[in-house]
């Protein structure tokens, strides 16, 4: 689980699925956060405590190879299991009119969500994500392949805790531009060494991977009318700016921001930024459409079936 204090008072939940552990700070309209593959809620140590003067900040720990307690044997664990289960989460909890931020995986996941089951969501803030064909991205689109091969997912959870290639593209190299204290990335790769359980997560939820997810959510994400924030790293190297412009343009209420000197974990690298981005997004700093829509969103330069059984979003 989490390890950072910064997060707040450890809790947890029971779903379809299992056990969702979570921290939880703060007081106010809530803002839920979806980390993405084999990291945990310490991704966003550096943000939830600024945000938790104003919000109340809940950060769960996803099944995605960093969680401590293994989902139940039968449950769906491919993406769109993953996104019911967040889902399920917010309904649990009874939160509405929710900020849903993502990153990196979860922000595949978190697209998912918006086309499926967007009764609870008010607005969201995507950071550089999985989207369209890149699900996931080169060099890691060979994943599902390599865990389907026995043994492939115990070897990479030992060959993670070589500290030596921790800044290779192996690792985080290519998600950070500085690295991440070596606590954290015993929370990421942890979990994955010390359970056989997590283990089988992760490979249920990586073999399960395919980009005919992500396609099909961007057929449905021009019904989702709530802002949607793009706060994008400009020298990502997994998620170029390219995407982003791209979802921008399918959907009807979309800002883009360019937020420099980061790579694909913004709320590792900027933190602050994302901060002041997320507070003005939850001030409904642009609720209104973007006229031009859909020649162009409003872009800044800076230096299936509901839960309950309705209809999916089409």
């Amino acid at each position: 689980m989490a390890i950072s204090g910064e997060l707040g008072d450890e809790r947890s939940v029971e779903l379809s699925g299992g056990v969702i552990r979570y921290r939880e700070r703060g007081e106010g309209p809530a803002i839920v956060f979806v980390h993405g593959l084999l990291v945990n809620g310490d991704l966003w140590r550096k943000v939830v405590p600024r945000l938790a003067a104003t919000h109340r900040c809940v950060t769960p720990d996803w099944p995605l190879g960093a969680h401590a307690e293994p989902m139940r044997p039968g449950a769906d664990l491919s993406p769109v299991g993953v996104a019911r289960l967040v889902g399920e989460f917010l309904a649990a909890l009874d939160l509405r009119d929710v900020t849903v931020v993502a990153n990196d995986t979860g922000g595949a996941i978190t697209q998912i969500l918006m086309t499926r089951w967007p009764e609870r969501i008010g607005r969201v803030v995507l950071t550089p994500s999985d989207c369209f064909e890149r699900f996931f991205p080169p060099p890691f689109s060979t994943l599902p392949r390599l865990l389907r091969i026995p043994g492939m997912t115990w070897l990479l959870s030992r060959v993670g805790q070589l500290h030596p290639l921790h800044r290779t593209p192996l690792v985080f190299g290519l998600v950070t531009r500085r690295a991440i204290p070596r606590e954290i990335v015993r929370s990421y790769l942890g979990p994955m060494r010390r359970s056989a359980g997590v283990r089988h997560d992760l490979r249920r939820f990586v073999t399960g991977v395919h980009r005919r997810y992500t396609l099909a959510a961007a057929e449905r994400l021009p019904a989702f009318d709530r802002p949607v924030l793009l706060a994008w790293a400009s020298e990502d190297r997994l998620f170029p700016l390219a995407l982003a412009r791209r979802l921008a343009a399918v959907l009807p209420n979309a800002r883009l921001v360019e937020i420099p000197d980061s790579y694909t974990f913004v709320p590792e690298d900027q933190p602050d930024r994302l901060v002041e981005l997320i507070g003005a997004t939850t001030a409904g700093g642009f609720a209104e459409r973007h006229p031009t829509h859909p020649a162009g969103p409003v872009e800044d330069h800076p230096g299936g079936a509901d839960l309950d059984g309705s209809p999916a979003v089409r």
